[in-house]
């Protein structure tokens, strides 16, 4: 299935691009022919903040979705050279740009979601989390829509900085040398609070690359604050399956989620 619309993010250059490569963020739209509105997921590709895996974790993300009778858009965020916070507000500017557009794209204004990949996976988290600082720093003055998703859908995620952190996508997302402080705060089941959205989680057991510890310790957290959240740990598959691959266990995540999704009215 291919994207019906190229949406620019920004309507003149994305706000903290001062360091980076000049990229301006877009998403793409897939959008269901109805005239009954229904929930949106907004999809970002992993990539460990240098790439983006725009077909097996983007674009055909987006059209099971749809299969699956949700609206969908594929953000292409801003990666390095481009460091923190750059990511985050294009993540939190694609749920207020959905949000404003809601009643045109016959989208539930209260059903958005936010769903991530690997390092996508981490800023989805971010953008969770986050949301607030997202909001300070790049502000809807005009119609202050709101940037929190409501809800999380967290793939494979990158999600800690410590001794189960993927350094390379943290290096990538704040540079070579970041402050001990800056770690502590995009290690995201560090900064989990009460108005953290409800969450998905799927990882495998075996992931050789973004350990499984980094959904166990979201969990927990989330947990520990009173956050609903669903969590399904696959005993075998390696990093990077996207929609499952070959695997057809692995693979009932995206039936799973999309029960998930319309049991909160999504």
């Amino acid at each position: 299935m291919n994207a019906q619309e190229k949406i620019m993010l920004w309507p003149g250059t994305a706000p903290l691009s001062e360091n980076g490569d000049g990229f301006q963020p877009y998403m793409e739209s897939f959008l269901l022919k109805t005239a009954i509105p229904s929930g949106a997921i907004i999809v970002l590709p992993g990539g460990g903040y240098t790439g983006k895996m725009t077909s097996y974790e983007g674009r055909d993300v987006c059209a099971r979705f749809n299969e699956a009778g949700f609206h969908s858009f594929m953000l292409e965020y801003r990666v390095a050279p481009n460091r923190h916070p750059a990511p985050l507000v294009d993540a939190a500017e694609a749920v207020r740009a959905v949000r404003r557009n809601a009643e045109k794209w016959k989208v539930k204004p209260d059903k958005i979601a936010i769903l991530g990949f690997s390092a996508g996976g981490h800023l989805a988290a971010s953008a969770c989390v986050h949301y607030g600082l997202a909001e300070s720093l790049a502000p809807d003055r005009k119609n202050k829509v709101s940037a929190r998703p409501d809800a999380g859908i967290l793939c494979y995620p990158v999600i800690s900085s410590g001794r189960f952190g993927h350094i390379a996508s943290f290096k990538n997302l704040l540079g070579e040398n970041p402050s001990d402080e800056l770690m502590k705060k995009m290690s995201l089941e560090l900064n989990v609070h009460k108005d953290v959205p409800p969450v998905f989680l799927w990882h495998t057991a075996n992931d050789a690359c973004v350990p499984l510890e980094n959904s166990l310790l979201f969990a927990e957290a989330l947990s520990s604050h009173k956050v609903p959240f669903e969590l399904h740990v696959y005993p075998d598959g390696p990093h990077g399956m996207g929609m499952g691959g070959a695997d057809p266990h692995v693979a009932t995540w995206v039936d799973l989620c999309a029960g998930w999704l319309k049991k909160m009215s999504f």
